[in-house]
């Protein structure tokens, strides 16, 4: 077996081989890896072999294999597509939503205006031009493309496909304000959300709220994942839809995977459904589609949105209800650690939300309890 270590150069690597001779590589225009036609007695021999090449890119007579002969220079939009192809996060494919995101913002965003222009002729200012242009008045869209921009570019750099900075500097491109500041739902508004549901869906809301579930956490939940005795949740996977398939998966961390435990005034609710309403046999879903099945997003929303406007609250997403939960968890006075387990969130970032949005609701609280007292003066 080769040894791994490996001492990564200028431009491309070398590593030493079990036979005592050295290997070179290297990434190529065209966005490949590529291994020279022989090995060499010493690291230097196979550095000054590396330093060839390169000057061949340089001069643009570099050609696959070796060869005199002018290469046409790789675009952005060829090694942005072998870019989607290959790319991983700490050693796993993207998850498929993901790509389809990615798919949607290169297609909408990015080809069109760098698909035919080789990766080494982007500038900054073409960048920024295109930042400036490119979905006005959709900031959390421009974030994402102009991230995903970025980090195409960056691995260019990295591969040496880009000699230069990354041409993608504009400060803060990646980041957004969020433009809706969600407002949790209160205890009367979650109960009369929950009875204006059909009884089928009503624990669903309840689960969704109290423990700070995701809907595709509860689609995918089936009888085996709830233990009535322990009062506990057993988080495992979830259900998405990606390119109009129904995908059931892993959690993205190992933090998704995880056991919630019920409120225990859920606890008869949850029994009666597991009765009434889920499917049969252990790995029988909870809240399954009418048909059979798991339950489809649009499905749910048509009667939650009826429901929602009954209790007054037209601008609540289902989202929210998550939301409303990790509030609710965070009002107990839950630490950052135990907010974390319980949302399934692998960094304290997103808990830390819910612990400020906490705090603002007991300054709420505080409020209207000073009201009451001038009430009664």
């Amino acid at each position: 077996m080769a040894n791994t270590k490996g001492r990564r150069t200028a431009f491309g690597s070398t590593r030493k081989l079990p036979s005592g001779r050295w290997q070179a590589r290297y990434t190529g225009p065209d966005g490949l890896t590529h291994k020279a036609h022989t090995t060499f007695d010493t690291k230097g021999d196979a550095e000054t072999w590396l330093s060839t090449v390169r000057a061949d890119i340089v001069r643009e007579t570099w050609r696959p294999g070796g060869g005199p002969g002018k290469v046409r220079a790789l675009t952005f939009g060829e090694y942005a597509e072998a870019w989607l192809t290959g790319r991983t996060v700490k050693g796993r494919q993207l998850a498929d939503r993901t790509r389809e995101h990615y798919r949607k913002l290169l297609d909408t965003y990015l080809l069109p205006t760098f698909g035919d222009t080789p990766l080494k002729f982007i500038t900054p200012e073409q960048v920024d031009h295109w930042y400036a242009v490119t979905a006005v008045g959709k900031p959390t869209t421009q974030a994402h493309a102009y991230s995903l921009l970025r980090t195409i570019l960056g691995t260019a750099v990295d591969r040496n496909l880009i000699t230069t900075a990354n041409p993608a500097k504009v400060r803060g491109g990646g980041s957004t304000t969020r433009v809706k500041k969600v407002k949790p739902a209160s205890l009367a508004e979650l109960e009369t959300i929950a009875r204006a549901m059909p009884e089928r869906y009503r624990v669903m809301v309840l689960l969704a709220s109290w423990c700070a579930l995701r809907f595709g956490e509860l689609a995918e939940l089936r009888r085996g994942d709830v233990n009535t005795k322990t009062g506990v949740l057993h988080i495992r996977r979830g259900v998405v839809r990606a390119g109009g398939e129904v995908i059931v998966k892993t959690p993205k961390s190992d933090a998704g995977a995880r056991d919630v435990a019920i409120p225990p005034h859920l606890l008869p609710l949850v029994r009666e459904h597991l009765l009434k309403h889920a499917e049969p046999g252990k790995d029988g879903l909870l809240f399954p589609a009418r048909g059979g099945g798991h339950l489809a997003p649009s499905s749910l929303y048509r009667v939650f949105y009826r429901a929602r406007e009954a209790a007054g609250r037209p601008d609540l997403r289902w989202h929210d209800l998550r939301h409303t939960g990790a509030v609710l968890a965070a009002q107990t006075g839950a630490t950052l650690a135990e907010l974390m387990g319980r949302l399934g969130h692998s960094t304290p970032a997103a808990a830390l939300r819910y612990q400020h949005a906490a705090a603002e609701r007991d300054v709420e609280i505080a409020r209207r309890l000073s009201a009451m007292v001038e009430v009664g003066e």
